[in-house]
């Protein structure tokens, strides 16, 4: 297949960047032609005043933005269009440069910005659903990165692209990133036949580790919706016997680093090169994920499995659906310092018992995470978008079951 792909990064690299070059490069590998579609938000920086006063109308609509894709459609005639996101500067009118043409698109739905114009359906330390029956909730609260300016143009995006039915015509099917995203969806409107679920993968596989690990892993954004402040609190409770390592970047890094001075079994790497990601996974004998925000689809979690490790982590959202208690991991209450402080202590004791749950862990990945289970199930999602004449013959059995197995 001749594949277009797009994706906006954001100015801090996190997993949808990952996610996007891992199904890109799996794409590749597998003998399709791959065009990219990549812009970063990092060109905001070098927008004029004029540029950044308009940024507002351009999150919108992008005519510009519409133009050069509709170019680049024209040129080189893909089969479909594969949309990672459009936030903040491709904007989506770029979904209307494929409809004009014709030409099927699928979105993955990274994120809960459809729903909620902060994206994560998260304020004021908890999860948040107020924007699911209004958008001026996040306006007069000023939800996106707390400017009320800013979140009122993402709500205006939104409200014009539900008034004009970009999201419910234009797109040909999402894919949501596990049930409970899917479910999320479904309550905000979505139409139930459009979105399927397909999880992340890991490509290439890592490999299962060998040994037990020297330490606990938290690797991610350092922000409040991460968990953090509860990582951090449970290790004050379990002192100096149980090694933490902490790696990423965020608006806490300096509440990190000052933990770290006062607490000694905690050592901060900052952000990790890409390349050196699993090698620091396989040293730990468990990640943890801490958050207090509903995921997605942590692509972290999955990682962890490849390397045969397992995952403490917070029983909320989908995370409650990709850790197992007691076969893959252990789950603990959210924002709860003692539960985690707790459930942590038992894994570091019970070395025998932790093997185990990262065998299982790594079984895990092998039975719905591997690329080649990932790209069956992209590429039948694709078949399904294209006009009956240019389909070949789909997989037989059904999108859910081939996932699950």
């Amino acid at each position: 297949m001749k594949i277009v792909i797009v994706h906006n990064a954001y100015q801090l690299r996190g997993g949808e960047d990952r996610v996007y070059e891992t199904e890109r490069d799996l794409l590749r590998a597998h003998g399709h032609e791959i065009i990219e579609y990549h812009r970063s938000n990092r060109e905001i920086e070098r927008y004029s005043l004029f540029d950044r006063v308009m940024l507002g109308p351009r999150t919108v609509w992008s005519a510009a933005s519409k133009r050069e894709f509709a170019d680049l459609l024209r040129r080189v005639k893909p089969d479909l269009v594969h949309i990672h996101n459009t936030f903040v500067v491709i904007s989506p009118s770029i979904y209307s440069a494929c409809r004009e043409q014709g030409v099927p698109v699928v979105q993955t739905l990274h994120n809960y910005r459809m729903l909620c114009p902060a994206g994560a359906s998260f304020r004021d330390g908890q999860v948040c659903h107020d924007c699911d029956t209004h958008l001026a909730y996040g306006v007069l609260r000023g939800c996106h990165r707390n400017s009320r300016t800013g979140t009122a143009a993402v709500a205006a995006m939104l409200a014009w692209h539900r008034f004009a039915g970009t999201y419910s015509t234009q797109v040909d099917r999402y894919i949501a990133l596990s049930e409970f995203a899917r479910s999320r969806f479904l309550a905000g409107g979505f139409e139930p036949d459009k979105v399927v679920v397909k999880p992340n993968c890991v490509y290439p596989d890592p490999g299962e580790r060998s040994g037990d690990g020297s330490y606990a892993l938290f690797v991610g954004r350092l922000g409040t919706e991460k968990g953090v402040k509860t990582l951090l609190a449970a290790w004050q409770k379990l002192g100096k016997d149980v090694a933490l390592v902490v790696a990423g970047t965020g608006a806490l890094e300096n509440e990190v680093r000052d933990a770290t001075a006062g607490m000694p079994a905690v050592k901060y790497l900052g952000e990790i090169p890409s390349g050196e990601l699993f090698e620091v996974m396989k040293r730990a004998r468990f990640v943890v994920l801490p958050s207090i925000c509903y995921e997605n689809f942590p692509v972290t979690a999955v990682e962890a499995y490849a390397c045969g490790v397992p995952v403490v982590a917070s029983d909320l959202g989908a995370m409650k659906e990709i850790v197992i208690h007691g076969r893959t991991g252990l789950l603990f209450r959210p924002g709860d310092a003692d539960d985690l402080a707790a459930k942590v202590s038992f894994a570091w004791t019970n070395s025998g018992y932790l093997a185990g749950l990262g065998r299982s862990a790594r079984q895990e990945y092998e039975l719905k995470y591997t690329s080649e289970r990932n790209h069956a199930a992209l590429i039948e999602i694709y078949r399904s978008v294209l006009p009956k004449c240019a389909r070949a013959p789909v997989f037989s059995g059904s999108l859910a079951q081939r996932v699950q197995g």
